[in-house]
């Protein structure tokens, strides 16, 4: 299917009138060839009525979709089965886009598609906004990437331990999205995740633009990343890791994707289980610790050679994960962590 547009962003909105017009419209502001889906996820408020204003106001642009509340999984579902844009991105309704940056993606992602070249995936910083003291953080991809160049894995560096793929910092080719048979599961959160890791598989050639452009606000009540509402949701955190787990073979992937490629996906994988475990010893809930251990046992099962990379080669450890002591060693290097890049 030939692309309408250059973009298209799909904006999933729950109970949003709040925020969601000043993202709205820092993405409406960017290029005329740049599609917004906007989907109205069964809001109590004033959100749909919002979406149909744009809609009404901005026809060839703008689309608005009304569904039952399926969570935000399901919003970035509905966003990838009606794109018409050549690449596909997902923003937050609580967060925004600068919109010079952004501009200079799309400028450089158009000549590139004029010039016969289209990527798989395009890669650009993105800043976390915090609510409490009015400070930033930009989280940058400098020693991974080459800059400002379309590249291959083959030319790829390594991430850091603290330094990971973000929805927030990632443009896909849409069709890429297709063809990985991505599938978010409804009324579930941190499905992000398995939004970064299912596709990461397919990609071949890619950009990094050194462009703080995504806006991630951190620090409304009832945020899904806030440590108490995490805590609540383990049960979700762990059905992703699950499901991540199951969606590739890495020792299979191994084989076939250039090594940069795999140590991404196994880093990416490496980080679910530990932030999985972190999350599950703060609980102190015996029967959910007992669940997470089956889930190790599964990984176990599904791939035995990565379970151990995963298992012996981060804080997943045995002492770790059955003593008092490493439970704490996991909870207290996660809150160290979050302290430092203060994600949360």
């Amino acid at each position: 299917m030939e692309a309408k547009f250059l973009m298209t962003v799909a904006v999933p909105c729950y109970n949003s009138e709040a925020y969601m017009k000043h993202c709205i419209d820092t993405l409406l502001a960017s290029a005329d060839d740049v599609e917004l889906i906007l989907v109205n996820d069964g809001s109590k408020d004033g959100t749909g009525a919002i979406i149909d204003d744009y809609a009404a106001r901005y026809p060839e642009r703008v689309v608005a979709i009304h569904q039952e509340n399926g969570g935000h999984g399901e919003g970035v579902n509905q966003g990838i089965r009606h794109a018409r844009g050549l690449y596909y991105k997902v923003v937050d309704s609580d967060d925004w886009v600068n919109e010079e940056a952004f501009a200079r993606l799309l400028d450089r992602l158009r000549r590139l598609r004029d010039e016969g070249t289209v990527l798989d995936m395009a890669v650009a910083n993105y800043v976390y906004e915090h609510s409490a003291d009015n400070t930033t953080h930009v989280v940058h991809y400098k020693n991974v990437f080459p800059v400002d160049r379309v590249c291959t894995w083959e030319e790829c560096g390594r991430f850091h331990i603290w330094q990971y793929l973000m929805m927030h910092s990632l443009y896909f080719r849409t069709e890429l999205l297709r063809e990985s048979g991505l599938e978010l599961p409804k009324h579930t959160f941190y499905v992000d995740n398995l939004y970064i890791y299912v596709p990461l598989a397919y990609v071949k050639t890619l950009i990094y633009l050194d462009e703080d452009i995504y806006r991630y606000f951190i620090g409304r009540e009832g945020q899904s990343v806030n440590e108490a509402v995490m805590i609540r949701r383990i049960d979700q955190q762990r059905l992703v890791t699950q499901l991540a787990a199951r969606a590739h073979n890495l020792t299979e992937i191994k084989k076939t994707v250039p090594k940069p490629l795999y140590l991404a996906m196994k880093h990416e994988l490496k980080l679910l289980f530990v932030i999985t475990a972190a999350f599950t010893y703060m609980t102190h809930d015996k029967e959910k610790t007992e669940v997470f251990y089956a889930l190790l046992r599964e990984y176990k099962q599904l791939d035995p050679r990565s379970y151990r990379a995963i298992r012996f080669g981060t804080l997943l450890c045995p002492c770790v994960c059955y003593t008092p002591i490493g439970k704490g060693v996991v909870i207290a290097v996660y809150r160290l962590m979050k302290k430092i890049i203060k994600y949360g």
